[in-house]
């Protein structure tokens, strides 16, 4: 099936799906074991802290219970980094968002309730992620260079928004909702990181959005050709990020109980990194977001690993380049000219 017949079929996948190739054509690679770097990491992380840090508490509930809560908003900004790095744009200003937001939500539920704060944290989400895509679009200037400038805009309007002051958050139902409650026996995080997934992979793979995100990041102008406003598509992945970042915001928020203009300042490598390792490409055109949650669960699991085995911030931080060099060079390289 190709690109054409996809979209005159309103978007929706076969029982065959197709690949789109940089020519926009049904392209069925053959297997490659760069496919599966994501998998055969995860495996050898976990294994290697299994045996290593087995006395120290790596494989106990409360230890697996740790690294979800810790990769739950990792993991939703992850996937909306799937839908801007597939339609072939990229956001760096998803760090900045989460301050923002965080800090806004805070500064809302003090004045508003909680209502009137949540609304106010998602409105960042919305606000940024338009203004991103709308600049994207209409100055016709690269994403890097836009969302460049305008995480330097966010961080010093969330700076401002309080003279560098935290700000408590003091509502019970918005931090039981929001990072430290339980659904029962499970941590809410669970619930926020699975809710995430169904209603990427389903945007992602089932609905006619995600194929045209595909199209439109394979092949922007055979995109057009077939129809695709790509356009529009570009500033709604723009604002899926933004919406994802500031849900993150809000979701650290809770778990802190308050907001702080640091919050999410060191997540944008982490984000890209364990996208990038689960198998979507940097030159756009497919994705995974099963694979987006495996590379954020990985990333999680090494800093967690690396905590027990009693490595310093400073040696984590090696590690973790090292990790992430040799996983991105074995996924994302390109064949030889």
């Amino acid at each position: 099936m190709t690109v054409r017949n996809l979209i005159a079929v309103g978007g929706r996948p076969s029982t065959t799906a197709p690949t789109l190739s940089p020519g926009g054509v049904n392209d069925r690679r053959s297997f490659r074991w760069t496919d599966l770097t994501v998998y055969i990491g995860f495996v050898l992380v976990f294994a290697f802290f299994a045996l290593t840090t087995a006395d120290k508490g790596f494989l106990t509930v409360q230890n697996a219970t740790s690294i979800v809560t810790a990769v739950t908003p990792i993991a939703l900004m992850a996937f909306g980094a799937v839908f801007v790095l597939t339609a072939g744009e990229i956001d760096l200003s998803i760090g900045s968002v989460v301050a923002l937001s965080a800090l806004v939500t805070a500064l809302g539920l003090r004045h508003f309730g909680l209502v009137g704060g949540v609304v106010c944290g998602l409105a960042i989400g919305v606000g940024t992620g338009l203004l991103n895509g709308l600049l994207i679009v209409g100055l016709r200037v690269p994403s890097f260079l836009i969302t460049l400038g305008t995480m330097q805009l966010f961080s010093g309007i969330a700076q401002m928004s309080t003279q560098l002051q935290d700000v408590p958050i003091l509502n019970p139902t918005y931090n039981t909702l929001f990072g430290s409650g339980m659904v029962g026996p499970v941590s809410d995080a669970v619930v926020w990181l699975l809710a995430g997934f169904v209603v990427a992979q389903i945007a992602y793979r089932n609905l006619a959005f995600g194929w045209r995100v595909m199209a439109t990041g394979s092949d922007r102008r055979s995109a057009r050709a077939l129809g695709i406003n790509t356009r529009r598509v570009r500033v709604a992945v723009m604002l899926i990020s933004s919406l994802t970042a500031a849900l993150a915001g809000m979701i650290y928020a809770g778990e802190v109980q308050g907001a702080v203009y640091t919050l999410g300042s060191n997540d944008l490598l982490t984000v890209l990194a364990g996208v990038v390792i689960g198998g979507t490409s940097l030159f756009g055109g497919t994705g995974s977001i099963f694979g987006a949650l495996l590379g954020a669960i990985l990333m999680a699991m090494i800093v967690n690993g690396l905590v027990l085995m009693g490595a310093t911030v400073q040696q984590q931080i090696v590690v973790q380049g090292i990790i992430i060099v040799v996983a991105v060079a074995v996924s994302q390289r390109q064949p030889a000219e």
